[in-house]
């Protein structure tokens, strides 16, 4: 049974799915800017640009802060991406945070549609507004509920630099205006 739905999954016009943001409510300690170390040989710039060449992205990005909600914000064009810049910037210790949306619009898809296909090895790039490319690696691929505790999402206190996409996935809810989970992709600085 489980075979036949995920075939009918595949073969289902996704043009169908309405498009959502792929927030989550900032935890208070992420609401603050926090001032970053750079990682060792990483010279940071807030990033423009998110390339994840698997999947087809390569987008520019706008800087967003949080909603009157206390949600992460994001950019209504479905096709960028959006970098929250209260946090750490790409490269720099801590995790950086960069959402879009999932669904579609007008039948045109939205950037981060496959974003569930990523796995373990993957690279995501970021370009800097200095134009110095940042690549990371996926380490691994997790679900959250959209009221979840999101703070391994925006903080960590490993000494490391990490990159958190985030984005909408499972069954939309029609009364919330909005999908059932939050897919997040976490990766780990790629130090050359």
């Amino acid at each position: 049974m489980c075979a036949t739905i995920l075939v009918l999954y595949s073969i289902t016009p996704r043009y169908q799915a309405p498009l959502a943001s792929a927030t989550f409510e900032v935890p208070i300690e992420a609401s603050q800017p926090i001032v970053h170390e750079a990682t060792p040989a990483v010279v940071t710039a807030a990033p423009v640009r998110l390339v994840v060449t698997k999947i087809n992205v390569n987008t520019t990005m706008a800087s967003v802060g949080i909603t009157a909600e206390g949600n992460m914000d994001i950019d209504e064009n479905p096709k960028l991406a959006a970098w929250y810049k209260l946090g750490a910037k790409p490269g720099e210790e801590g995790s950086a945070v960069i959402a879009g949306h999932y669904g579609w619009k007008d039948r045109v898809p939205s950037v981060f549609n496959d974003l569930h296909t990523l796995v373990k090895g993957d690279e995501v790039s970021t370009v800097g507004e200095d134009g110095k490319v940042t690549t990371f690696v996926v380490t691994r691929l997790a679900t959250y509920a959209p009221d979840q505790d999101a703070t391994d999402v925006f903080l960590s206190d490993d000494g490391k630099a990490h990159l958190n996409l985030v984005t909408c996935q499972g069954s939309w809810n029609n009364s919330l205006s909005t999908y059932s989970e939050r897919l997040v992709v976490f990766t780990d600085l790629v130090v050359q």
